[in-house]
């Protein structure tokens, strides 16, 4: 074992029965242990083990595991309150690059995902070692570990040597798709089972509930009891025997039925103490409210739930529910109870979270389960998401999240999820929207809301401005069918109304495609005399309800058409006939194949749910910008889940053995990191293939001199660059002279550098001058928590002005880099508008993906900044690189463990 294992974080994560276990490096004193662990197993499982059952070989291994001195080695043991419940190990032989590997589990906890998930931790530690192959004997008639290695999602291979299986596992990173949804689908089950107690307790204990009313606790009780709890409920007050009905006892020891979950409505200095008394007792969960804990306070709340493997909501929080009427379980103080429905709610703001129970029940919608996370100490976002996911009664997910803790592994989760139910987002803690880059570089373009928009688009997230927005779009998604493109129809009866609905749809960015001359004229036939039948259709406000049903089923039919606007408002005319223009919509047909929205401008609430004929509804909303901004969100999500999955294509010409070790040399003599000199940049561009304009370092005026008469082109000039250690911005220190034609220009030029720059400069870059073309920008900034950020938009000068960027989380697929090649405004110049040809696309994406192979292969690649990027018809080629470099620990975001 290295000192490097015993260094390594102790780790908390879940079995399959949800079972919360400890993984950490074996140390020294653990050898009684874990002779213990050996001792307790079954002869059977000692022969299986180590093909003989004597107690010598459980001593032997003990010995083994904890050789903290040996090189090569590593050992990982799981516990559970204090009891040593799994090993497993590596050691490395002649062979660096693999290590015979071994696993043990004591005996009850065989089919609870112990081994695999030991085994999950080993193959982590396994690569940052540059391990890429495991080896391991077992006997063939040991089925449980030979499955275990089966079902891992790596490339297992066998060799039979009579009664002995030799397996090889091979560990490359280039497997990660599979080995990541396996681990994935292992985790999956681990979390809704964790999240059992805690979502369908059978039964509850309200810790803190006073008899005072007014108290939190009491109003957790009274709305649990009133809620008609399904099962046992209690509370625990030491001075009552019974509160608001429900019996009381004075401790949680003393309560005649472990509850499964325990609702602590306490002072923050009584939760540690209180929530050691619940795991002592047994429980499986707790729900925690109280606001304003030290961090003293939170560290030993947490260090509680860990020891004894509970899971926790809050603290900070509003409460759970789940509507299921097999449960009714209402632990929230809201005023009043949610609605039975199909979306699940997941909020970090209890203030969000009533607005939303609020909205939802207004709109019959009604909510299945809903989650206070408040400050989110463990359960979070995507525990959430994976409840729904395995919830038939959930159709809709909601959250709002201040913070991410694991956002790669949410965006996983997401992608997922939302290919089964759509998954709505409040775009919480933006920035100004007009806020402009700071700097040129990489790390100053990257917002926060960038970045999180980013992860939203790629996973699928439908992400809105306010929980206003979310309502409205939430109504859309859950009454009518998702449309198959943008193109919109309006129909109104005041044409000044259909004028406001045209320009919300332009402004979200639908379109109001002209109608076909023989749908017109079908139109004309059924409307009124003096209609006006064009991208708008104005069917005055003569129109019948008749009438306006008849067009509105003519335009359903029309195959130019994704989604149908009706704007109306209500007439004097209307009235004195009796017609209901808007009944002419809820008493149609019963399954309408495209969506259909109204506007009414004089409805009270901002969106309503029409009930129709056939028990569906249609949104109504009185604002037109509303019902735009909601069919744009449905026709994004119809547009994501109507192309294939994206994939990451492989790249020739890629060294990344090599790039590692640039990088790590680099970081050896500046242990501190920095910007790379120039020739260090340009090797690591090298080693992936990133087309670099040809240039030349001169320290002195002669060399300057020669270089420049080596890289003339064809016109016969060059350009030279001033360069000093932790220099950024060239163009701002007037540090460039460009046009350089005859010697003596290129010896003025740095004759220049030297005096401007004295004591500063090291050297000049000399470059032939670039042909004409589009000045791009392309960088990675690298987030500690959402990983590699690609950006890319206009470059040179513009790039700060303008600040004309998108950006995609890494690693980029061939999706995602289409997406960010035609996301920034200045899109068209790159496919030839004004008829100045298009640039090199496929160069261009071959630049992106291979930067972002960069950025994922490299850690500590804190940002690299290409900028001008100079794209032609014929080529793209990096005219100036940097690439900033720091010490990073390299940490597998999609390894699991809880928070």
């Amino acid at each position: 074992m290295t000192d490097d294992t015993l260094s390594r974080p102790t780790v908390h994560a879940l079995l399959s029965d949800g079972t919360t276990v400890c993984i950490r490096p074996v140390r020294p004193g653990d050898h009684e242990r874990l002779q213990g662990l050996y001792e307790d197993m079954s002869a059977e499982n000692l022969r299986l083990r180590f093909f003989t059952a004597s107690r010598r070989s459980a001593a032997l291994a003990a010995d083994r595991a904890c050789a903290s001195a040996r090189p090569g080695h590593r050992a990982l043991m799981a516990e559970a309150q204090g009891q040593v419940i799994g090993l497993a190990e590596y050691e490395v032989g002649d062979d660096a690059a693999s290590a015979e590997m071994s696993v043990a589990v004591t005996d009850r906890l065989h089919h609870h995902g112990v081994g695999t998930l030991l085994v999950e931790h080993l193959v982590c530690a396994a690569r940052a070692d540059g391990i890429i192959t495991f080896t391991a004997d077992a006997l063939s008639e040991n089925h449980e570990v030979l499955q275990l290695f089966a079902d891992l999602g790596l490339r297992t291979t066998r060799r039979f040597e009579g009664p002995e299986v030799r397996c090889a596992i091979e560990l490359s990173e280039d497997q990660d798709d599979g080995y990541l949804s396996a681990v994935e689908a292992r985790s999956r089950v681990a979390d809704v089972a964790s999240l059992e107690p805690l979502l369908r307790p059978n039964a509850i204990a309200v810790v803190g509930a006073g008899r005072r009313p007014g108290s939190v606790g009491r109003a957790l009780l009274h709305h649990l009891h009133e809620g008609g709890f399904t099962r046992r409920l209690f509370a625990v007050n030491p001075s009552a025997t019974s509160i608001l009905g429900v019996q009381s006892y004075p401790s949680v020891s003393a309560l005649p039925k472990v509850p499964d979950l325990a609702v602590l409505a306490l002072p923050a200095a009584a939760l540690a103490a209180t929530a050691q008394e619940c795991g002592r007792a047994g429980v499986r969960a707790l729900l925690v409210v109280a606001a304003g804990l030290d961090s003293d306070q939170a560290q030993a709340l947490l260090e509680a739930c860990r020891t004894y493997g509970m899971r926790l909501v809050g603290p900070n929080c509003l409460g759970i529910t789940n509507t299921d009427p097999a449960l009714s379980l209402d632990a929230t103080f809201a005023a009043d109870h949610p609605r039975p429905g199909t979306a699940g709610v997941a909020v970090q703001s209890g203030g969000v979270g009533i607005a939303l129970l609020d909205g939802l029940s207004r709109l019959g919608i009604g909510v299945s389960s809903f989650v206070s996370l408040g400050d989110k100490y463990d359960v979070s976002g995507n525990d959430m998401l994976q409840w729904w996911e395995n919830d038939s009664r959930t159709d809709l997910a909601l959250l709002h999240l201040e913070s991410f803790g694991n956002p790669r592994a949410f965006s996983r989760t997401a992608r997922r999820v939302t290919r089964r139910m759509p998954v709505l987002t409040v775009d919480a803690g933006r920035t100004d929207a007009g806020r402009r880059a700071a700097a040129s570089h990489t790390a100053a373009a990257a917002t926060p809301t960038m970045t999180r928009q980013a992860l939203f688009t790629q996973a699928g997230v439908t992400a809105v401005r306010s929980v206003g927005e979310l309502l409205e779009t939430v109504a859309l998604f859950h009454s009518q069918p998702l449309p198959t493109g943008s193109r919109v129809a309006i129909v109104t009866n005041a044409g000044g109304a259909g004028v406001l609905a045209a320009d919300a749809c332009v402004e979200a960015g639908l379109s109001l495609p002209p109608l076909t001359a023989s749908l017109v004229e079908s139109l004309h036939a059924v409307l009124p005399d003096g209609s006006t039948v064009g991208s708008l259709v104005d069917a005055t406000a003569a129109v019948t309800e008749e009438q306006l049903g008849d067009c509105v089923d003519l335009i359903m039919r029309y195959p130019g058409i994704d989604a149908v606007l009706l704007a109306l408002v209500p007439t004097a005319i209307a009235a004195a006939t009796g017609d209901d223009l808007v009944r002419a919509l809820t008493s149609g047909p019963a399954h309408r194949a495209l969506p259909v929205a109204v506007v009414r401008l004089e409805q009270d609430l901002p969106v309503r749910l029409l009930p129709t004929r056939d028990g569906g509804a249609i949104p109504s909303y009185a604002e037109p910008g509303s019902a735009a901004r909601a069919l744009a969100h449905a026709s994004s999500r119809a547009a994501w889940l109507s192309r294939p999955t994206g994939t990451v294509p492989e790249l020739a010409e890629v060294d990344t053995v090599r790039a590692r070790t640039v990088a790590e040399t680099y970081l050896a003599a500046h242990p501190d990191g920095g910007w790379l000199d120039p020739q260090t940049c340009a090797e690591l561009l090298t080693c992936y293939g990133i087309p670099q304009l040809p240039w030349s370092w001169a320290e002195t005026e002669d060399d300057a001199v020669i270089a420049a008469g080596r890289l003339r082109g064809s016109d016969g000039r060059v350009v030279m660059k001033a360069y000093w250690p932790g220099q950024l911005h060239k163009s701002e220190q007037h540090a460039v002279h460009l046009d350089l034609e005859s010697d003596a220009q290129v010896r003025s030029a740095f004759e220049d550098f030297e005096t401007r720059f004295a004591g500063l400069m090291t050297g000049v870059v000399v470059q032939p001058l670039a042909a004409r073309g589009t000045e791009l920008f392309a960088g990675v900034v690298q987030d500690e928590v959402f990983g590699p950020l690609v950006l890319f938009g206009l470059g040179g000068t513009a790039t700060e002005v303008l600040a004309d960027q998108a950006a995609r989380l890494a690693p980029l697929t061939d999706h995602d880099v289409h997406d960010l090649i035609t996301a920034p405004r200045c899109a068209p110049l790159l496919f030839g508008a004004h008829g100045s040809g298009p640039v090199d696309l496929q160069g261009l994406e071959q630049l992106l993906l291979r930067l972002s192979r960069m950025a994922g292969d490299l850690l500590q690649l804190a940002e690299a900044d290409f900028n001008p990027v100079l794209a032609t018809p014929g080529a793209v080629t990096v005219l100036d690189a940097r690439v900033r470099l720091l010490p990073r620990r390299a940490q597998d975001p999609y390894l699991r463990r809880l928070r």
